[in-house]
């Protein structure tokens, strides 16, 4: 049994009240460090562990906090993105849920390490569990002494503030996430000048997801050695892996980086449902690129998942059976990126709205031959011509696929009906 950092307690009962979350170990991680540590030798610590972000980037946490512009006059802050919008993505739900404790601790310890004084988790919108119970951790919280004037009498000072979003995909975008913050609509900011510079209000800003400051209890609590040897060479740690789809055990599931495909989808997740065969895999919520059955042995870590030809994400593992269609699911999910397009930009506002129209076509069995030249057109049109990286998110999944699964394209040009389903069934003279 892998060592567990995220769902170690996850399902002891009560385990989001103080109490509770105390008799398991809670806020002995604060306690060590504000004891026994100095912010930079946690920055340190951080960076030797090789915590990279859970966020989607991947990034190396510590190296991210020692960005923070020193010089600037102003405040500096710390937020907390648990806007989790991705398909496919439901591991900061379930942190938030059932363990928000372990959240705010980890937010505490952040703060402290970058010498922020005011810091802000962002929840999303639709996710009013998660936001009450955050929000009831960090009252907790207060009234023990964790956040506040003079934490447990080390003469440091954080305020916690937790925002709740309005339901826009665009928020998890770090700026987007920042204007909202400011109460402007959220759009992307240009870049340069980054967070790290100019941020929240102007100030220094360092902005981590959920899963990744849930992590820095047990790192502080462990050492950086301890997390070090989970993991591979370059992805170090544990990652909670969100499996959904066609398996029979869809959950989150936290595994050592590296960890093959196959042990999440076969062993946690029980296989493919209902006998079927395995057909397509997308390894890191619905902005990446799909894997064939053949890469199904893939070590789930960064180095090894972009080698395959994907990318590993928010770690939203989706398992796609036999009997799926590739247009259709593509379909379904670029309809996601047309609906949660901001507007701001016009490649992304306008060729969003032209991918689901040039789909709907096609699935619908009106398609023609130049249609998929031409879905490949207007992606080239969208990707890396963006704002942000929502037109990139929106394409990934047509280009991998008609890489793929091209003949499922022209077969819906040719037949009029999907490759599977009830339309095959019906051409073949079968019946249900």
């Amino acid at each position: 049994m892998p060592e567990l950092i995220i769902t170690k307690h996850i399902d002891v009962p009560n385990l989001d009240i103080l109490p509770v979350y105390r008799q398991h170990g809670g806020y002995q991680a604060l306690e060590k460090a504000l004891k026994t540590y100095q912010p930079d030798d946690i920055v340190e610590m951080v960076k030797k562990s090789g915590l990279r972000g859970r966020g989607g980037a991947g990034f190396p946490t510590g190296t991210k906090w020692s960005f923070l512009a020193k010089d600037s006059p102003k405040p500096r802050y710390l937020c907390c993105n648990a806007d989790e919008s991705e398909p496919g993505t439901f591991k900061d739900r379930m942190i938030m849920e059932k363990n928000p404790h372990l959240l705010v601790e980890g937010v505490i310890l952040s703060a402290y390490a970058t010498k922020v004084h005011h810091a802000f988790i962002y929840v999303r919108g639709e996710l009013a569990l998660a936001g009450r119970q955050v929000e009831r951790a960090v009252r907790e919280a207060y009234e023990a002494g964790y956040i506040g004037p003079d934490i447990l009498g080390s003469g440091y000072d954080l305020e916690v503030t937790v925002h709740r979003g309005a339901g826009a995909y665009i928020c998890g975008e770090e700026s987007a996430l920042m204007e909202s913050l400011e109460g402007r609509r959220g759009y992307p900011r240009l870049k340069p000048p980054f967070p790290a510079v100019v941020g929240l209000y102007g100030g220094p800003t360092v902005i981590n997801n959920a899963e990744t400051l849930s992590t820095i209890p047990a790192i502080v609590l462990n050492g950086a050695d301890w997390y070090a040897s989970f993991g591979t060479e370059k992805s170090k740690g544990t990652r909670v892996y969100c499996l959904s789809g066609h398996v029979n055990r869809p959950g989150n599931y936290e595994l050592p980086l590296g960890t093959p495909l196959r042990v999440l989808i076969e062993e946690c997740g029980g296989g493919i449902w209902k006998g079927k065969q395995l057909k397509a895999i997308i390894p890191g919520g619905s902005s990446t690129p799909f894997l064939t059955p053949d890469k199904i042995d893939t070590p789930m870590d960064f180095e090894s998942i972009a080698a395959a030809g994907s990318m590993l994400g928010s770690a939203g593992v989706i398992a796609l059976d036999e009997d799926t269609c590739i247009v259709g699911a593509v379909l379904r999910m670029t309809e996601f990126y047309r609906d949660e397009s901001c507007g701001k930009c016009t490649p992304c506002r306008e060729g969003t709205y032209w991918l689901v129209e040039l789909l709907e076509r096609l699935e619908a069995g009106h398609g023609k031959e130049q249609d998929v030249p031409l879905l490949l057109d207007i992606c080239d049109n969208i990707a890396g011509k963006s704002f942000c990286p929502l037109g990139d998110a929106a394409t990934s999944s047509i280009i991998s696929s008609i890489k793929l699964f091209k003949d499922e394209y022209l077969y819906h040009i040719r037949e009029g009906h999907c490759i599977v389903g009830p339309g095959a069934l019906a051409a073949a003279g079968v019946s249900r």
